[in-house]
């Protein structure tokens, strides 16, 4: 080969190094893409929409490219301990995602390991339709954490729903008022002095003499956020049916509350009174 062919050579194979370096480098310097863990362990009633629920967070992860999702039906990741064959902690992950019901499988070191992870690590937590009926009777500070228990579902029927923060990201998109059909908890042990609510029932819309009906208050919250030390919570008990995860506003209210709660957007959770005729607007 001429001299003149050895030099073009070792020119082509110096770009070529010095791409590759660039591409590594470039590579390093991408942000991990964020990731939730969903965990849809059930102890109590068994509700057919827990796996469409974690099916569509993965779903919306993947589309919108802002969230890796791993889905497990266990809680062996809820832990700071490090785990062998591979397995992720929590110390991997930017966000919780619970539709549980029951007392779960979780030890002292795990309950103190996910609130530590919320509030002590700037974490996310979200609570799906029944995780307000998760740890019951036997975990107050989880509880405390969520903003309430379970407390019956006097209602199942189509309802109207009142939108009272349109400025929220996770809710900013909704009208004033919309409808749909649904499971309709009611909380206890909940204050609006510790969260900020963002969606009500309007109670004109049902049957407020039925006898499961325990709040005298009237306030009925079916989504609501909080800041848990330097984390963040959004809790919603909608989402009993299938079909509310096919509704693109709710899609877009989850899109967004994970956003949130993994610190991709800032949203005002400051607690705040009861709207001056909110429940039947």
């Amino acid at each position: 080969m001429s001299e003149k062919g050895m030099s073009m050579r070792n020119t082509l194979r110096l770009v070529a190094a010095a791409l590759l370096v660039l591409a590594i480098a470039g590579a390093q310097s991408l942000p991990r893409k964020k990731r939730l863990l969903c965990i849809g362990e059930t102890k109590g009633f068994e509700h057919d929409s827990v796996p469409y629920a974690m099916g569509t967070l993965w779903k919306l992860g993947n589309e919108t490219g802002l969230w890796e999702t791993y889905i497990r039906t266990d809680t062996e990741l809820i832990t700071k301990k490090k785990l062998d064959k591979n397995a992720k902690n929590l110390d991997d992950f930017d966000a919780v995602f619970f539709y549980t019901t029951g007392t779960l499988d979780m030890n002292a070191e795990q309950k103190a390991a996910l609130l530590s992870f919320i509030r002590d690590d700037g974490k996310g937590f979200i609570g799906g339709h029944s995780a307000t009926d998760t740890f019951f009777d036997d975990w107050p500070e989880y509880g405390e954490m969520l903003g309430g228990y379970f407390n019956d579902h006097p209602w199942h029927q189509q309802v109207r729903i009142n939108v009272e923060d349109r400025d929220f990201p996770a809710t900013r998109h909704l009208p004033a008022q919309l409808t749909l059909t649904d499971e309709i908890y009611q909380m206890k042990n909940f204050s609006r002095d510790k969260v900020r609510v963002l969606l009500s029932l309007d109670t004109s819309s049902v049957d407020m003499s039925n006898p499961r009906v325990h709040r005298t208050d009237g306030d009925f919250a079916l989504a609501w956020v909080r800041n848990y030390g330097k984390g963040r919570v959004f809790s919603s008990p909608l989402g009993h049916e299938q079909q509310i995860y096919d509704r693109p506003d709710m899609q877009k209210m989850y899109i967004e509350a994970v956003k949130w709660v993994m610190g991709l957007t800032d949203g005002d959770a400051t607690p705040r009174p009861r709207p001056m005729g909110a429940a039947t607007k």
